[in-house]
């Protein structure tokens, strides 16, 4: 599951790992409409390889999912307001039974718990280059924390770089948890 504002990257984050997955097509369920194929083929994904499909009714947003689950390698599914726990249950289900991996993409609502096998949040993120207004952006931080079944009941902090290349860096080490009592 991909969780954060948007502007913080976590729809490329989704489009990276989509890009992952290369033998087949790939799928992403837009809700907001605003998903460019641009941000899809420069991360990797050749454009015959891409279905981009949109619904924003929260009635058929779970029809619309299980039918790309049926014919794609895997699919990034933005989650719109108003569905309910059930569809969200049954879409993770169907994905487990099938093996197709399926990320969610939550627009404003939170997710029934036990569905996300590693949840992936974006806290902050720190742009560099522009200033003023004015200039090229050069990079941006995204600090993320990693939780879910996959960490074992840890929770990690990634910091990841992303310069506009087809590529997202992490950058090991850098990301600290702040330390709020001292021992001694």
């Amino acid at each position: 599951m991909l969780l954060g504002e948007p502007g913080l990257g976590m729809t490329r984050l989704g489009l990276v790992m989509l890009s992952g997955y290369t033998g087949g097509t790939v799928a992403y369920l837009d809700v907001r409409g605003w998903l460019s194929p641009v941000a899809a083929w420069e991360v990797g994904i050749e454009p015959d390889r891409l279905v981009i499909a949109r619904c924003r009714e929260a009635v058929r947003w779970g029809r619309a999912a299980a039918a790309l689950l049926d014919g794609a390698t895997a699919v990034l599914a933005e989650i719109p307001d108003g569905v309910k726990d059930a569809p969200i249950r049954k879409l993770a289900a169907l994905a487990r039974n099938r093996g197709t991996p399926l990320l969610l993409r939550p627009i404003s609502r939170a997710t029934p718990p036990g569905v996300a096998h590693l949840v992936l949040e974006a806290r902050e993120v720190a742009w560099m280059g522009a200033g003023d207004g004015h200039g090229r952006i050069e990079q941006r931080k995204i600090r993320i924390t990693a939780s879910g079944k996959a960490m074992k009941g840890m929770t990690r902090t990634i910091e990841m770089e992303d310069d506009g290349s087809n590529a997202l860096r992490v950058v090991s080490g850098v990301a600290a948890t702040e330390t709020r009592s001292a021992a001694g």
